[in-house]
């Protein structure tokens, strides 16, 4: 019998809650619970497991959605933070949001943590919130491929050839096949030929008949439409390609900067067959088995605000500038009817920011953006000419589901200054979330 999911009031637990068990009926035992370190960086947990001094215990779910092992035997699921009793945050929504621009796709694999080493957890369908994310961000992908055109290379074919050799005979093929059946003039030939039908194609291509059989899986209605529309934009690309691959055969593939795609491509590819089980009927099944898995949600509102502000500025803001050990969200440097827009910005995933006063900020943001508009490199990047005491304006995105703003376009990014009115050059700004109704 499958393990229950831990629930807690009847209630599947939610991202960004503190759940609290006293001492008299604690789920599981504090000291058989497991590590959640997401993609092995011990500072960054999943979820925080605390023991009480009465024996119970509080789990803290932060910015994680997901399923994983508690303990070795009670798996425990953390879904999508409910915004409202209709709905919740559309998380594949925000997806699709962000990858209307295709050089945000390469960020999208350090959204999500899998290990497949652990035993699988039963779930519903519903409950998946992995493969969906995995379906679009490879769709995605391919799409991008298929626009460049899809990359010739040297493949192995076998042939019985008539009156001609070409490459290396197969003698034992050649006298079964031939000799035996009185075609002397019949050979097996092994040789390369140059085309579509590569090793790599092949495997896309067979991904993506898993994908099809899938597609009418995903409830989620604009993330299915969009599923669709990609699919059938991809798939004559892929008519004449077959879909005989062995994983194991690519273990390694050449990177080419015209073709740079293929290497996350082949990757998700990967992961979707193993996801599966490398069973196509496993695609359509109501009750799963999935992997542990961890979606890391501040970090796809990061890449959601970075989709707004290129739909807004293009090329005039810069993602993830490392300078100095430091990891800038974005910088901005653009003119725009008359405003200069010279900012540091970051997105913080933190529904306090709506508030007002000094309940509206966090002080450890403020210094964290402060430090980074101090910097020289920044200022240099910003500004043509570097002279002391240069001003960086500095910017907080944050989510605020009771202000409808879908876009940054028209918007005044100057408009709301922190309160109270403390530090000079800073202000925020709220984003609204996709959303989607609870059946």
């Amino acid at each position: 019998m499958a393990n229950k999911l831990l629930k807690y009031n009847d209630q599947y637990l939610s991202e960004q809650r503190t759940y609290i068990y006293d001492g008299k009926n604690p789920p599981v035992d504090f000291f058989a619970i497991n590590s959640f370190d997401f993609k092995g960086n011990s500072e960054k947990k999943c979820i925080e497991v605390t023991k009480l001094d009465d024996g119970g215990i509080t789990i803290e779910t932060i910015y994680f959605i997901g399923v994983d092992w508690l303990t070795n035997e009670q798996p425990i699921y953390i879904e999508p933070k409910l915004n409202d009793k209709a709905a919740n945050t559309n998380y594949l929504q925000m997806l699709i949001s962000a990858l209307q621009h295709p050089e945000l796709a390469e960020h999208t694999s350090k959204l999500y943590d899998i290990n497949f080493e652990k035993e699988t957890i039963a779930i519903e369908q519903e409950q998946d919130l992995l493969t969906p994310l995995l379906v679009i961000h490879f769709l995605s992908i391919v799409k991008e491929i298929v626009r460049k055109g899809l990359k010739k290379s040297y493949y192995k074919v076998e042939n019985n050839l008539f009156g001609r050799i070409k490459g290396k005979v197969m003698v034992g093929q050649t006298i079964k096949q031939n000799h035996f059946k009185n075609k002397p003039l019949n050979t097996y030939c092994n040789y390369d030929e140059f085309g579509l039908n590569g090793l790599e194609n092949r495997l896309l291509k067979k991904a993506l008949v898993f994908v099809q059989r899938y597609l009418q899986s995903i409830k989620n209605l604009e993330a299915g439409k969009y599923a669709e529309q990609t699919f059938g934009y991809i798939m004559p690309a892929f008519d004449f390609i077959s879909d005989e691959a062995n994983i194991n055969d690519i273990k390694h593939t050449k990177t080419n900067a015209f073709y740079k795609e293929y290497k996350d491509a082949l990757h998700l590819a990967k992961l979707i067959l193993k996801r599966f089980g490398y069973n196509i009927n496993n695609t359509q099944e109501d009750t799963i088995q999935t992997p542990p898995f961890w979606i890391d949600m501040s970090k796809l509102f990061e890449l959601y605000v970075l989709g707004l502000l290129k739909d807004r500025f293009g090329d005039k803001v810069s993602y993830h500038d490392y300078i100095k050990g430091n990891e800038l969200d974005y910088l901005l440097n653009c003119t725009e009817n008359g405003k200069v827009y010279k900012m540091v910005i970051d997105a913080k995933y933190k529904k306090k920011y709506k508030n007002s006063g000094m309940a509206g900020y966090d002080i450890e943001d403020i210094r964290q953006v402060s430090g980074y508009a101090r910097l020289k490199k920044v200022q240099k990047h910003l500004f043509d000419d570097l002279e002391a005491n240069k001003l960086v304006d500095c910017l907080i995105i944050y989510p605020n589901q009771e202000i409808k703003r879908d876009t940054l376009i028209g918007e005044d990014l100057f408009r709301q200054q922190l309160e109270p009115n403390d530090f000079a050059g800073f202000f925020k700004i709220s984003v609204s979330l996709p959303v989607i109704g609870k059946e």
